[in-house]
């Protein structure tokens, strides 16, 4: 067997045995989460201001729960990441580790865990919360949709999917060399990334932060979006189907503060 294509082949199944264990200990992790505060009693009527630890604590939910959602569709521009760079090693460039370019993608959803963690707070602050994390308001829910839906038809969310749907290009453009170069490189495509999903996100506060079924369903949204032949046609419709959604909510509340 060519030892080129041997050692391709065990680098590929490094990066995917290393994306798998983060993305399942990810995963484990919200589950012991979701079972340990389903345990805890709801104190009736009485609201318990955050400490800093509350809100360190809250962040690294958030950036933990960003890594078992966003790593399986950052899995192509990683995995184009290490043939780019094997290859130029071939060729005599300088080695810069897989790790790097996922560190700084990931960077950037830790940057989006602390205004997650914000938000989070500002509607604990507010009360609108419920046990299970998701907004206890109809009209912030069906804003939380609309919202989403339509981002979803803007031209920022085209640029931003057409960067996520095509990882050679985006190399071909931006490639720089070096640890420092690998760390922008996953910095920019993490902002792109950032662009394209900051708001269906927002989602978790309508389908609850601790839903772990939610939280699977928009993950796989943002997985199918971005990899399937049809993802763009998928995203289209859901779009529509979002703002019919959040309109609907939305009429709902209305009617009821009208009685």
């Amino acid at each position: 067997m060519d030892p080129i294509a041997t050692l391709a082949a065990r680098d590929r199944a490094v990066i995917w045995g290393g994306l798998a264990a983060l993305v399942l200990a990810a995963w484990g992790y919200l589950l012991h989460l979701q079972r340990s505060m389903a345990g805890m009693e709801t104190m009736s009527g009485h609201l318990v201001p955050w400490t800093g630890a509350d809100f360190a604590f809250t962040v690294a939910m958030w950036a933990i729960m960003m890594v078992g959602m966003m790593l399986p569709s950052a899995a192509p521009v990683i995995l184009l990441f290490a043939a780019v760079n094997r290859k130029r090693r071939e060729q005599g460039g300088v080695a810069v580790p897989t790790a790097i370019f996922a560190a700084g993608y990931l960077l950037v959803w830790g940057g989006f865990s602390v205004g997650a963690a914000l938000a989070q707070w500002g509607l604990h602050a507010a009360a609108l919360l419920s046990p299970a994390l998701a907004t206890t308001s109809p009209v912030a829910g069906g804003a939380f949709l609309v919202a989403a839906g339509v981002y979803q038809l803007t031209p920022l969310k085209e640029v931003c999917l057409a960067h996520c749907r095509s990882p050679l290009g985006f190399f071909m453009t931006e490639w720089r060399d070096g640890a420092a170069g690998a760390l922008r490189m996953g910095l920019r495509h993490g902002s792109y990334c950032l662009g394209c999903c900051w708001l269906l996100m927002g989602l978790l506060f309508v389908t609850g932060v601790m839903n772990l079924l939610g939280v699977a369903a928009i993950a796989a949204f943002v997985l199918v979006e971005k990899v399937a032949p049809a993802g763009h046609l998928v995203g289209r419709v859901a779009s529509w189907g979002l703002i019919a959604a959040g309109l609907a909510v939305l009429g709902q509340a209305t009617w009821h503060m009208a009685m």
